[in-house]
């Protein structure tokens, strides 16, 4: 557990920002940076110019349906992370940047320059008509919209062909190059696959990127879907004109991979515009570094989290809305589970992070993961690893995780940077026994997807986790000997006592492994 990072990320925020390809176009790239908006553009899907869209293209048949009001295009203004979260809660899609300005240059995010940099920028949603607003989070309402999937008697007026009218308003607001010529005949609802691929596993086979949210939208109209086990996603909404794509790394397992060059909960790659029909994305280290990192957690955790069931790793799950904040220029990763309430107002943070305190509190991770020079396996073990402390944190919540990070920043503090310190003090006993076991589990699970056999650490750390290893080898599931780690175990000497009182029938192999390590 490299708590390093959290304080490293203050004085070194450029490395947490991919460098990125600054050209425009539609030409399979991914660009970072913040984007860039031109021109504020007229809205097709406004009451107005669908109710003109309706008349021009049904002169004779436009009184069977009333044009009304179904959305309401708005943005919002959170004062701090707890509104976005109420916010994202409300089922809200929300973006960071205006949906109906055209793009001149895609990227990861956008900056409203009238907000200030330590808040969040304005997030802009569409909502139903009858919306309720919460009292509490500043919003505006920029227009009131139609989009004829949401008006159930606009669905069911017969010899009205809505995709036809949308057309209409895209030609008649002057924004029918926008369009595609091989939807003339009506909308199409995107699908396609999202896909990664690792050297180390399958033969090198692209694979499937899992549970990441599949966004796309042209204006206000939006659609979103989250990708299945192998990767595939299909939209419920039919599209006539190009939508922009976007990755937004918010999982249906119920995860977040933050922090892109602003504080988010939930990292954007934007993808560009595509076809109506959708769009294939396969992820390379090669073509973009970035997008390759986040997607190697995002599949590293997702199996992770598919497995903690009884009938595999039998783990706890980590605790619900877990936030990774992926580090792309540090080595070290943590599991602090500061967002969680772990170890908040110690005065070393205090003394280290001075007026920046307040701002880490509204913005702060979890889980951070080092992804210097890392490939596919190196991160996926690396989350395994982290992953591991989750559970753990997850059964003995925070009275003892914070004396457990105490004593790594007073050991990076003595020690010269070193997280581990000597094994000596206040606070060592729960890091010989937290990470005896996830250096343990990382190993195991690097062994079930790559093969191979457990890495032995013997005598590379103060610490033994070569005595979960023993265990494993002797029979003793996973499962078993996390039954053993509860709030009241705090070190190895007290996780063998509560192994032999849940096992007995197997004292004697538990008592000789420990004893050959001197336990």
């Amino acid at each position: 557990m490299c708590v390093s990072v959290l304080f490293a990320l203050l004085s070194c925020q450029g490395s947490g920002v991919p460098e990125g390809k600054t050209a425009e176009g539609e030409d399979g790239k991914v660009y970072h940076g913040m984007i860039q908006l031109g021109e504020k553009l007229d809205d097709p899907y406004t009451v107005e110019n669908m109710k003109k869209a309706l008349e021009s293209v049904y002169s004779t048949k436009s009184d069977r349906v009333d044009v009304v009001t179904t959305d309401l295009y708005v943005r919002f203004l959170p004062s701090g992370d707890e509104q976005l979260a109420k916010l994202q809660s409300l089922g809200l899609y929300l973006l960071d940047h205006p949906m109906d300005y055209r793009i001149l240059r895609e990227g990861d995010y956008y900056k409203d320059p009238a907000v200030q940099e330590d808040e969040i920028t304005w997030q802009y949603a569409v909502v139903p008509k009858d919306f309720a607003f919460p009292s509490d989070i500043k919003y505006e309402v920029l227009d009131e919209c139609f989009i004829s999937e949401h008006d159930p008697l606009a669905k069911s007026a017969e010899g009205i062909d809505w995709d036809l009218v949308e057309r209409e308003a895209f030609r008649l607001t002057g924004n029918g190059d926008m369009l595609d010529e091989m939807t003339k005949a009506g909308g199409v609802a995107p699908s396609g696959r999202i896909t990664i691929e690792d050297p180390l596993f399958s033969g090198g086979k692209p694979f499937g990127v899992a549970g990441v949210e599949v966004a796309c939208n042209i204006f206000v109209k939006i659609a979103t879907c989250y990708t299945d086990r192998d990767g595939y996603y299909k939209m419920e909404k039919n599209f006539s004109g190009k939508p922009r794509y976007r990755l937004v790394f918010q999982n249906e397992k119920g995860f977040k991979i933050g922090f892109n060059l602003i504080l988010l909960p939930a990292s954007v790659s934007t993808l560009g515009k595509g076809e109506p029909e959708g769009m294939d994305w396969h992820v390379s280290a090669a073509d973009d570094n970035a997008l390759f990192r986040r997607c190697a957690v995002n599949n590293a955790a997702y199996d992770y989290y598919t497995r903690c069931n009884e009938l595999d790793l039998g783990v706890a799950m980590p605790p619900a809305d877990l936030r990774f904040w992926i580090l792309n220029g540090l080595d070290c990763s943590s599991a602090s589970m500061l967002h969680h309430g772990a170890f908040l107002d110690n005065a070393l943070l205090v003394k280290y992070l001075g007026p920046w305190l307040a701002l880490v509190k509204i913005f702060l991770p979890d889980v951070t993961i080092g992804t210097k020079e890392q490939d596919y396996a190196g991160i996926y073990t690396r989350v395994a690893h982290e992953l591991s402390h989750a559970s753990h944190y997850a059964q003995v919540g925070n009275s003892y995780w914070s004396p457990y990070v105490d004593y790594v920043i007073r050991s990076i503090i003595s020690e010269g940077g070193d997280p581990y310190g000597t094994g000596e003090g206040d606070g060592a006993s729960y890091c010989e026994l937290g990470e005896s076991w996830a250096y343990f589990m990382e190993e195991s699970l690097k062994k079930d997807r790559y093969s191979g056999v457990i890495r032995r650490y013997g005598n590379t750390f103060w610490f033994r986790p070569d005595i979960f290893t023993d265990l494993y080898g002797y029979g003793m599931s996973r499962e078993e000997m996390f039954r053993a780690l509860t709030p009241d175990v705090t070190s190895m000497q007290q996780f063998k006592d509560a192994l032999i009182k849940l096992y007995p029938d197997r004292e004697s192999i538990i008592s000789q492994t420990f004893k050959r390590y001197g336990k």
